[in-house]
Formats: C-alpha cells, structure tokens, sequence
C-alpha cells in the first residue's frame, strides 16, 4: 500500500464549447483480474486527491486508508482500486497531484484563469467513462465515495446504471439543496475576495465539522496550524470552482426518483446510501427521502444513517460506522440485493 501504481489520463474534451486538453493523475491498489470485472473506483471528496489509500507524505493515513486495502472493507485482495483527481483538484500545489483547472497552464503556457470552462457532473462522468476505456474496464464493480464522491457515485447511479453494479454514497444527497445553494454557495462567493484561501477553508471546516467537532478535535490543539497546513498545497481558483460545481449536483435533471428507480431494479443495482444526522451540508431527510421513492420503485436502496461529533467529517473519521455495509455491499453475489431498509443508528 505504500506505493500505489500512477495512472495519468490525458484526453481532448469540449467542455461549455472549449476544446479542453485534460491530464487528471489517478493512483490504483489491488490487482484487475482476468475476466476485468473486479475495478472499483473510488471518488474523492471536496478537498481530497486520488491519495486515497496508504499514507500521506507526512506519514499520516490516507483519507480512506481505514477502508481501502487488504481485507479492508475496500479488499485489495480481491479488488482493483482505483481513484482520480478532478479537473480543479483544490490541492493543485500538491506535487503529486496532476490536476486541470483555472491554475493549471493552457497550451499557450498560461494559466488558463478566468478561461477555463464552467464544467459540471456531466463532464465529470465522460471523464470517469474515458478512464474505464483506457483502463479496458467495461463495467466497474462498484462506484464510491464520500460528500463530493458521494455526489459522483450518485451520478454514476443516475447516468450509467448499466456500468456499474452497485453505488455506495456516503455523507451526499440527490441534489445540492437548500443548504448548498442558498447558504454555503453564497457565503463561500461573499468570503472569498476579502478572506481569501484562509477565510473560504476555514468557513469549509466549519461546515464541515460543526461546532461540536472543532471543539472535540482542536480543544488541546491549535487550529490555525491547521489551517496554515491546508493553505499550503491549496488553490482559491479551485476551491471556487469546485464550490460551483457542487451546487449544479441535481439527479432530477438526469430522471426523478421514481424513473431511477426503476431502471435501478432493470439494471440490477445494488444502492447504499449513509447520511450522518446533524451535518450541516446534506441534510440526512433529503436522502432518506430519496431512497423511499427509489425503494418504492424497485430498486434495491439500503439506506443507513448515524450520529457522531464530527458532523459532515464522519464521513473521513467515522468510518467504523459503515465500513459492514459497504463490504456487504461490495462482497454481494451477482443477482442478490441489499436490505431495503432504513436503518438509523
């Protein structure tokens, strides 16, 4: 786990009409199997990388190391893992992060700035699709992730069930709701030009952990260190755009619910969705409705939700608290289905 094998995708892509040369750096763990059937691929959250799994420069784990590796919920030993940056990663300074977005340089030599082009989940799903092409993948096992990552499994779920056999959402909702696009959207918009990249991570981290989580984790430590840590590898440019990417997320533009829902059942895919109650960017109702439309439906939907200080973060440091699901859910047999329940704990 401690050297995962680098991919690079490089393709040409036209995105919002601008003819787009992308390079998005993608690190795998495990092995594809023979018959290719065993590729999971693993979505990152707002501000993570494809660094999914073993550990960070400095030592620590990884953000999903508690899951991804051998005979982890995410087994190594019988699935081949695999995570990809997106365009405007925000770690763009990271130096082994390969990234396009508004600080990366255009073919003329410049940062592409202001012109680089307003993409959304549909260009973030041709991406993914291109990568499944390049990798000889023709359908992936499963598709995962947590808050953002979340988002895109969900995607995955709405725009190509056929590809995929089953989608685990963790911390996510159908749609960038009220929350997103009427507070944090604005705020994030309003904090940026005066507070800069320490304001917009620090309003981020507050959203993220809530109040009860800064004061559990940065009582005995001093915070703005930890921030001063994040800045460093940090773009403003990409931390905006993915902020506006986040509030397009929106599976009724693809289908409503109960549409998904049935060719969810036709397709065969197995949904789990985890919601953590009390976090402050995705209301756990918005989800919990959602899977009972889904359900209603058809489709094979478990949905679970649970507590914990750490608010919206539990998604990163809680993972005790899905990690059985997610493995039920990856070890399923072909033709079986998940428990369509709700299961609050």
């Amino acid at each position: 786990m401690a050297s995962p094998e680098p991919f690079v995708l490089q393709t040409d892509m036209v995105i919002s009409g601008v003819a787009l040369p992308v390079r998005l750096g993608a690190w795998s763990w495990g092995r594809l199997n023979e018959a290719r059937d065993n590729a999971v691929l693993v979505c990152h959250y707002y501000t993570g990388t494809m660094r999914a799994a073993g550990r960070n420069p400095d030592g620590t784990p990884a953000w999903w190391d508690a899951l991804i590796g051998p005979d982890k919920a995410i087994d190594t030993n019988k699935f081949f893992v695999v995570c990809m940056n997106t365009p405007s990663n925000v770690q763009a300074g990271d130096p082994e992060v390969i990234t396009t977005g508004p600080d990366t340089l255009a073919p003329d030599g410049q940062p592409w700035g202001e012109r680089f082009p307003a993409w959304d989940f549909a260009d973030l799903h041709a991406l993914q699709l291109e990568l499944m092409r390049q990798l000889g993948v023709g359908r992936w096992h499963a598709v995962v992730g947590p808050s953002l990552g979340g988002m895109q499994a969900l995607q995955w779920a709405a725009r190509s069930p056929e590809l995929v056999g089953r989608v685990a959402a963790v911390a996510a909702s159908p749609k960038a709701g009220p929350v997103l696009r009427q507070m944090f959207g604005p705020l994030l918009r309003d904090v940026a030009p005066t507070g800069g990249l320490e304001g917009t991570l620090r309003l981020i981290s507050f959203f993220g952990f809530g109040a009860d989580g800064i004061e559990e984790l940065f009582r005995a430590a001093n915070f703005s260190a930890y921030l001063r840590n994040r800045i460093g590898e940090a773009s403003l440019a990409h931390v905006l755009d993915i902020g506006r990417v986040v509030t397009t997320h929106d599976l009724a533009a693809v289908a409503p619910a109960a549409e998904l829902g049935a060719r969810w059942q036709e397709a065969g895919l197995q949904v789990l969705t985890v919601n953590i109650l009390g976090d402050l960017f995705f209301p756990a109702a918005e989800m919990r409705a959602f899977a009972e439309a889904t359900r209603s439906a058809g489709a094979a939907h478990q949905h679970l939700e649970f507590s914990t200080v750490r608010g919206h973060m539990g998604c990163l440091l809680d993972t005790a608290q899905f990690a059985g699901a997610l493995r039920d859910l990856l070890n399923l047999p072909v033709g079986a289905k998940v428990a369509a329940e709700v299961v609050r704990g």
